[in-house]
């Protein structure tokens, strides 16, 4: 009986596991998603407010935003770009880091694309947060009027508040974050049911061919009209982004069973709402429900865009430390939140960057109705950049031939074309706000890298291969004085002599007993097995070399590493051990290849990196640094 207690258990566990990743999945992954009922299909109606809309632009309206979420949601994102996963992560950069891994290089055409992506999901990032809870308390207007002057101060303090708590973690929080958007999810699917009857007609919008109609027969009005028509798939980049917290199956199975179809019943109501009221134009999600149910409605509103919130910053802090580790951005300060779980991280930096940027919006915009001329440029840029990569993915990784990766990706590629060309119609009504976001953050990540490699080339003149300066040492009659104990020097270049051991015999005149010439890379894979993070190379009896190697997703922790290091043979004595790291001041050199401008640039982003020893975990008090000077 014992026997299959035990094992009946394990089933029922896993059950149980998939159930909490099934509910915090619908709070964090469709959090952002969620949230569009609120404005999208109030701003598509705008171009036709003045005329009036008609039946059959109604119709073609509401079947254009549920054949978008179909095709580009359930298509792209759930059915095919959750199995191009970079060892069961997504996301820009997971994807770009993946086809570097399978074609061996930086590729121009992926690497700006990657850049662009992620530059682009951090201008949404500052957008979201400003349109979705505007949104919602705006739905308090009607509630009552006196409450109009206070929806600009309210959604400040809110974000206050937000940024303000996300130093402590979302852990906590996050356990609200399933059980809220569930009932907002239900809540809408209700919302959407109670008015479907008002006029029955709204049915044909499930059929495609009115999408077809109304694109032809739409004309010029009809463009602008597909800007708004696309914030019905805002935080499609999510589902992506954030599998490798909740894996696939989570993912689809939530977007199948309850996001899906709350969404489409919600706008099929709104639709036949405003056939049957017409003056329900102005704001058709909260006038879906009765009086009694609008202060209910308008607070569960603002949880919700609270926590879409929540999921677009806690995406930005990771997509940060992926161009962290992959060398896209200097090394920022990342703070992990939660012992057991490594995605709970908060970057100080990118969190102060957000709050103001956010601020900056909600009050230079005044309204969600003036913000949402600015949003969709972002989300159709990332969708299309991750589109392009898709191919490659196809090519590369699939094996398939150019020919069938084009046939499969052209025609959405197309569609989500034909979107962003919509939405760069708003360029002049505020549509330049997250095109200039996402120059600046691009210009940022290509500074860095650029300024990184030439960096990198300038130093390695003056490299000596280390073999070379170990013969030399050992075979000099003037070698420095020995002292006891182990030296670990860090470089990035383990085959070349490290310019701090140099610096260190120059003036010191001292050579350790035991020298180690340590340096840690980053894999194109997001985790690696402790098994494979150690690889020491004994050179001589006073040399070796070692080299950790850590995930795009890892801790760096050098410390913690170094504890491996026993089973590969290297025994060492933490407190007879100096770490000795090299401190450049960096002088501006208009003759070094960058410009001037670029030049300051990459010295100010140099100074926002934390120094190594924090950011490696290295023991404070074994910290030994020697300063040098080089022009870039």
């Amino acid at each position: 009986m014992t026997a299959l207690r035990n094992v009946g258990s394990e089933p029922h566990s896993e059950k149980r596991d998939f159930l909490v990743l099934l509910l915090g999945c619908v709070g964090v992954v469709y959090g952002d998603i969620g949230t569009s009922p609120l404005y999208a299909f109030r701003e598509a109606l705008r171009p036709f407010s003045a005329d009036g809309v008609h039946h059959n632009e109604v119709i073609g309206l509401i079947s254009l935003m549920v054949w978008t979420l179909t095709i580009i949601v359930t298509f792209k994102y759930v059915l095919f770009l959750l199995r191009a996963d970079n060892d069961g992560e997504g996301g820009t950069l997971s994807l770009l880091a993946l086809l570097m891994k399978k074609t061996g290089s930086f590729m121009p055409v992926l690497f700006f694309a990657g850049l662009i992506g992620a530059a682009l999901f951090i201008g949404d990032a500052m957008i979201t947060p400003a349109l979705s809870v505007m949104s919602a308390l705006e739905g308090m207007k009607l509630v009552t009027p006196a409450f109009s002057g206070y929806v600009l101060p309210l959604s400040a303090a809110i974000m206050v508040a937000l940024f303000a708590v996300q130093s402590k973690g979302t852990q906590a929080v996050a356990k609200f974050f399933g059980p809220i958007t569930v009932v907002w999810f239900l809540a809408m699917a209700w919302g959407g049911l109670i008015h479907i009857g008002d006029d029955w007609t709204i049915l044909e919008a499930l059929n495609p061919i009115n999408a077809l109609w109304f694109i032809t027969h739409a004309g010029w009005a009809g463009l602008i009209v597909l800007g708004a028509v696309f914030l019905t798939v805002t935080g499609a980049e999510a589902l992506y982004a954030d599998l490798g917290h909740f894996g696939r199956k989570p993912i689809s199975t939530a977007w199948f069973s309850l996001v899906f179809p709350a969404l489409a019943l919600n706008y099929l109501g709104q639709g036949a709402l405003v056939l049957s009221h017409p003056e329900a134009m102005a704001n058709p999600f909260f006038l879906l429900y009765p009086d009694w149910a609008l202060l209910p409605m308008v607070i569960l509103a603002t949880m919700a865009t609270i926590i879409a919130s929540q999921a677009v910053i806690t995406g930005a802090f990771s997509l940060a430390r992926q161009a962290v580790h992959l060398g896209f951005l200097p090394r920022l300060l990342i703070k992990f939140t939660s012992e057991t779980n490594t995605g709970q991280i908060y970057v100080p930096a990118v969190n102060v960057m957000l709050f103001v940027g956010v601020i900056v919006l909600i009050f230079s915009f005044g309204d969600s109705e003036s913000l949402a001329t600015a949003y969709g440029i972002s989300v159709t840029g990332a969708m299309v950049v991750t589109t392009v990569m898709a191919f490659q993915f196809l090519r590369s990784v699939w094996g398939y031939s150019t020919l069938v990766a084009g046939m499969l990706l052209l025609p959405l590629l197309v569609i989500e074309s034909v979107f962003l060309v919509a939405n760069l119609l708003k360029i002049h009504d505020g549509g330049w706000v997250p095109v200039a976001l996402a120059l600046a953050i691009m210009l940022i990540m290509w500074t860095w890298t650029r300024g990184s490699r030439m960096l990198r080339e300038k130093t390695a003149r003056h490299d000596i291969p280390l073999e070379t300066f170990i013969r030399s040492i050992e075979k000099s009659t003037h070698a420095p004085q020995t002292v006891r104990g182990t030296a670990i020097f860090l470089t990035s270049v383990g085959d070349k002599t490290p310019a701090v051991l140099l610096h260190n015999i120059k003036h010191n005149h001292v050579l350790h007993e035991h020298n180690v010439i340590l340096t840690v890379r980053t894999s194109e894979h997001p985790y690696v097995a402790q098994e494979d993070r150690v690889t020491l190379t004994k050179l001589s009896d006073r040399f070796a070399r070692l080299e950790l190697c850590f995930g795009f997703m890892d801790e760096p922790n050098v410390s913690k590493a170094l504890s491996l290091c026993k089973k590969a043979g290297f025994k060492f004595e933490i407190m007879q051990t100096s770490f000795y790291l090299g401190r450049r001041t960096l002088i501006s050199d208009p003759n070094s290849g960058l410009p001037r401008w670029q030049d300051h640039l990459y010295i100010a982003l140099a100074g926002l990196g934390i120094d190594p020893s924090s950011y490696f975990k290295l023991p404070a008090n074994r910290v030994v640094e020697i300063g040098e000077q080089v022009t870039i």
